[in-house]
């Protein structure tokens, strides 16, 4: 018995976390025996430890939840020995019914859960009980290991690739850094160049008139926060009209501009405007560069990252609790202005290393949210398939799903899923039978599938024009084409497998269905009892029956590991050879072998659903 039919046969219990953990509360430290080089760590909130100290109250391998404070509910695991203070949660699992880390997974998912419930005028904290009548799905332990396996490795790639990439960058950037001050301070006395003020090589900015506005004009904000510090990109901007405009809201922003914060301006917050981003507005935090033609607008982008130009604004900010720099002494800074050619080498230059190091740049936090995100995600599904025992994604995901179903048929063995979480319907489209050309481009008309088709098809019967070809939409090698139309229900849903080399066009009333998985089991599934029942509870019609994708999406499919499947195909393309075979003059022994391979068939592509 698999794993899924393990799960499927016995009930899933819910249990309040306080039935199967005890829940205990820190005590308090006395501040003076928190010891610099302490032995073991102590937590007070739960997300980050507040000092360390010589004695621990808690042993290794805990979950801990922040009590009290900004942070009250956030979740956290303690691999070493540890104080657990007053304002710290801590989780002792009853390890004969449920695994530890399989709790800490689950109470992790619901981290925002709790961190909702805080309550509190002054400071905000979470109440015991909140965590304790906390459901949580109890499997069999060997599920629960199973779980706890795939996300404890997630959760080491998080680690491992913060490591690895921040080595990685901190290299390039230093190779970047040196290359750029190097190009850009122009200490070689053969070649003379001139040195000009920022004021000098820009042209004027403007600021918006509100009053001359229409009310109802739509415009994106830029303020400080929208600069994303690690990429110098836009991340996100605020839509605003005249009346909802903070004040601080009034210059005008022009495509090529390069703007640059000027409050805490050695945070280096600064970018280049992109199409997306003209005559759009941004914060008077911004000093905004617009060149008068003397300069590349990229050229200027590397002096606001160079050491020099840092240096200048770390020099001229003024203010303690809130430094800033004014619009006047930036324009005050002096460039090296070689001739426009020189600028285009120079940028040239800069831009490959930028791009070398952006992309590495890019790559290590998003990367590392992006494995945060998917440990995340495949958590929920691991935890939520455990108590509805299906998966119904949409196959359209921020991640290709094909992995999570990999990994859930790695836990589960077969599973139910829908159809629309593995396939992509594509409706075709133009074609006529008044289109066809006696040579010309592959195509398939939708009466042709249950008329001239069989299971697979290599070459196609019919020909039209590249004019008409261009419109229509394309089969690629391995796609399904699906005839969802006919005056009697057998003929609707009928599908060919597309195994020919090239692209070819398909006529309205039919499906190209795209997929990750075994194309020939699919099509096997479509002919199977399966579908068919289902398929008969959703076609519409009386003269003219159709089927519609959206229904068919919903269409639940038991669907084994990519080897299992292409070893049914195997077993049904030789009953299809065998049956095939004995086609000319042995009826009776065509009918046995017929019934035989859809009795296995049927056999074969029903997992009990």
């Amino acid at each position: 018995m698999n794993i899924l039919e393990e799960i499927q046969n016995c009930s899933v219990e819910w249990k309040e976390l306080g039935e199967v953990c005890s829940i205990k509360k820190g005590k308090q430290l006395n501040k003076n025996l928190l010891i610099e080089d302490g032995l073991y760590p102590a937590y007070n909130g739960g997300q980050t430890y507040s000092g360390r100290t010589n004695d621990y109250n808690v042993e290794a391998n805990t979950i801990i939840v922040s009590q009290g404070g900004a942070s009250a509910g956030f979740v956290n695991f303690v691999d070493t020995k540890f104080w657990a203070n007053a304002h710290c949660y801590y989780i002792l699992p009853d390890e004969t019914r449920v695994n530890n880390r399989f709790v800490y997974h689950f109470v992790k998912m619901n981290q925002k859960y709790l961190m909702d419930f805080q309550h509190g005028a002054g400071i905000p904290a979470l109440k015991a009980d909140k965590l304790s009548k906390l459901l949580l799905p109890i499997p069999p332990l060997e599920i629960q290991e199973k779980i706890v396996q795939i996300l404890d490795k997630m959760t080491d790639y998080v680690t491992e690739l913060t490591s690895e990439l921040t080595s990685e960058l901190t290299s390039r950037k230093k190779q970047y850094s040196f290359y750029r001050d190097k190009l850009l301070s122009f200490e070689d006395e053969v070649y003379q160049v001139e040195w000009k003020t920022l004021d000098a090589v820009s042209e004027q900015t403007n600021n918006i008139f509100w009053n001359k506005i229409g009310d109802d004009e739509l415009f994106k904000y830029i303020d400080l926060s929208s600069v994303d510090r690690v990429t110098n990109k836009i991340i996100e901007t605020t839509a605003i009209t005249k009346s909802t405009a903070p004040s601080r809201a009034q210059r005008i922003v022009k495509s090529d501009d390069i703007i640059l914060g000027t409050t805490r301006p050695t945070l280096k917050r600064f970018t280049k405007i992109t199409d997306d981003y003209n005559n759009q507005i941004c914060s008077t935090g911004f000093y905004i560069f617009r060149t008068n033609g003397e300069v590349l607008p990229n050229y200027v982008y590397h002096i606001f990252s160079s050491s020099d130009f840092y240096k200048y604004l770390e020099e001229n900010q003024s203010g303690v609790s809130y430094p800033a720099i004014s619009d006047t002494l930036v324009k005050k800074y002096k460039i090296p202005v070689p001739s426009l050619e020189i600028q285009s080498r120079i940028v040239q230059v800069l831009d490959n290393f930028d791009t070398v190091c952006n992309d590495l740049n890019i790559g290590l936090p998003k990367e590392i949210e992006l494995r945060q995100k998917q440990y995340e995600y495949f958590r929920e599904k691991l935890l939520t398939f455990i108590a509805e025992g299906e998966y119904s994604e949409s196959r359209v995901e921020e991640w290709d799903n094909s992995a999570l179903i990999k990994l859930l048929q790695w836990v589960f063995g077969p599973i139910r899923v829908e159809l629309g979480s593995i396939c992509e319907f594509v409706r075709g489209n133009g074609l006529q039978k008044k289109d066809f050309t006696e040579i010309g481009k592959s195509v398939i008309h939708y009466g042709q599938i249950y008329t001239k088709y069989d299971f697979t098809v290599t070459e196609t019967l019919s020909k039209t024009s590249e004019i008409v070809f261009e419109k229509l939409k394309k089969a690629y090698p391995n796609d399904l084409v699906m005839a969802i139309t006919s005056e009697n229900v057998e003929d609707v849903g009928k599908a060919i497998v597309w195994e020919g080399k090239e692209e070819i066009g398909i006529s309205g009333d039919s499906y190209i269905i795209r997929t990750n998985q075994n194309s020939r089991y699919l099509n096997y599934w479509f002919r199977s009892i399966s579908f068919q029942s289902q398929k008969e509870r959703k076609v519409t019609g009386t003269k003219v029956i159709r089927i519609n994708s959206k229904d068919m999406e919903q269409f639940k499919i038991v669907l084994p590991p990519l080897t299992e499947q292409k070893r049914i195909v195997s077993i049904l393309d030789n009953f299809n050879t065998l049956t095939n075979s004995l086609s000319e003059g042995l009826p009776k022994e065509i009918e046995l072998r017929q019934k035989q391979y859809e009795y296995w068939r049927n056999r074969l592509l029903n997992f009990n659903e």
